[in-house]
């Protein structure tokens, strides 16, 4: 939901009217960045529901009202709604697509996306992953009858491609260049750079002392149990460091015990620890991972599920940090990675650089400037 309150302001700032549409939960965050608010409805997107719940066909015809009285020139869906997208197309206006990570369409003898493999080093890896292109083409076909299943509830025909909940016109990639790998870009798609965007929260007071502080910033998701805090605060106990770990409102089950040398706090600022720290450990979110490099901090991930695997490949690549597996995030694998990194100059360095990257890029500018675009093309051939 950040990068896309990110583009909203800086779509209005440039002039817009917009509108946010997303879970009533995040209304107060939405109207507090200056941005008018609708409540979407929950659906799921596939396979089909059996519940009886809406999919995303029914949430599209349910969104039409909304577009008729609005009558927007461009709709923008996140890459996992496609309800939106549907929407907009049976309305007849422009549609473009946010991805709020790594690019996931895979490129020829490439990993699957989110499996957490790095790229073969040779010839026969890379016939190996062609190999496997069969499977994933099959899974995309299934996928696409899926979808075209829930177009025809709105009234569409069907299509016949993959990928179908992003936008052919427009897909705005919020990632650093740093973390994609080389191939050809559809000219469609445009990496702009990570979308920032972050609620206020009063300042934490960080541990006393000059040594290296390390944040612990895990996912507010996909650790019910605050396993990654426990370990790496067990991890890094007596260690030479300072750490600020936060539960991220993750409610402990009971109580985390929590050395001399750190603090823990259920909530803090990004923008106020990041630039202070020397490492973060997260589970690889690629929201915690961005703003990390934007300040030009390693980062130490433990993936836990989905992109997560991915964005950690990527970091392990791109030299900014490395990964230890979720299953052996304990203190011991902790201790020596946390280690590694901070003896080793090379990920500060090319953590720096893509800070230097981030400095001469706006992320919400070039999307809110890519969607103008659009907007002029779709007017041009009307």
């Amino acid at each position: 939901m950040f990068p896309a309150v990110s583009l909203a302001r800086a779509l209005k700032g440039r002039g817009n009217e917009v509108i946010v549409e997303t879970w009533p939960q995040w209304r107060q965050e939405v109207e507090a960045a200056g941005l008018d608010f609708v409540s979407a409805d929950q659906y799921q997107v596939f396979p089909p529901p059996a519940s009886g719940s809406p999919g995303a066909g029914e949430a599209a015809v349910a969104l039409m009202p909304l577009l008729d009285e609005f009558r927007p020139d461009v709709v923008v869906n996140d890459i996992l709604t496609v309800a939106p997208a549907l929407a907009a197309e049976a309305f007849g206006c422009s549609w473009g697509t946010l991805i709020p990570h790594i690019y996931p369409v895979q490129d020829s003898g490439r990993p699957f996306f989110a499996v957490g493999a790095l790229p073969a080093r040779t010839g026969l890896g890379r016939g190996f992953w062609r190999a496997t292109e069969k499977a994933l083409k099959w899974g995309l076909e299934r996928g696409r009858d899926d979808l075209n299943a829930q177009r025809a509830l709105i009234g569409l025909p069907a299509t016949d491609r993959f990928h179908g909940g992003t936008s052919p016109d427009l897909a705005m990639v919020t990632t650093y260049p740093h973390l994609e790998y080389p191939r050809l870009w559809p000219p469609s798609v445009h990496v702009t750079g990570p979308m920032p965007f972050e609620t206020p929260h009063d300042d934490i007071e960080l541990p006393p002392g000059d040594e290296p502080l390390i944040l612990v910033a895990p996912s507010t998701s996909q650790d019910p149990s605050n396993h990654l805090v426990r370990s790496a605060l067990a991890a890094l106990a007596d260690q030479p460091v300072r750490v600020v770990a936060t539960t991220n409102r993750v409610v402990p089950s009971h109580p985390i015990e929590v050395p001399e040398n750190a603090v823990l706090v259920d909530w803090l600022s990004y923008s106020q620890v990041m630039p202070e720290s020397a490492l973060i450990i997260c589970h690889g979110g690629h929201g915690t991972v961005a703003r990390a490099l934007a300040e030009g901090v390693p980062v130490l991930t433990c993936p836990a599920a989905g992109d997560m695997n991915e964005t950690a490949a990527r970091i392990t690549w791109a030299e900014v940090g490395r990964s230890v597996r979720w299953s052996l995030t304990g203190p011991r694998s902790l201790r020596w990675a946390v280690a590694e990194i901070l003896g080793d100059p090379i990920y500060r360095v090319r953590a720096g650089q893509i800070a230097s990257w981030h400095r001469r890029h706006d992320g919400p500018a070039k999307g809110a400037e890519l969607v103008e675009e659009l907007i002029a093309r779709d007017r041009g051939r009307t």
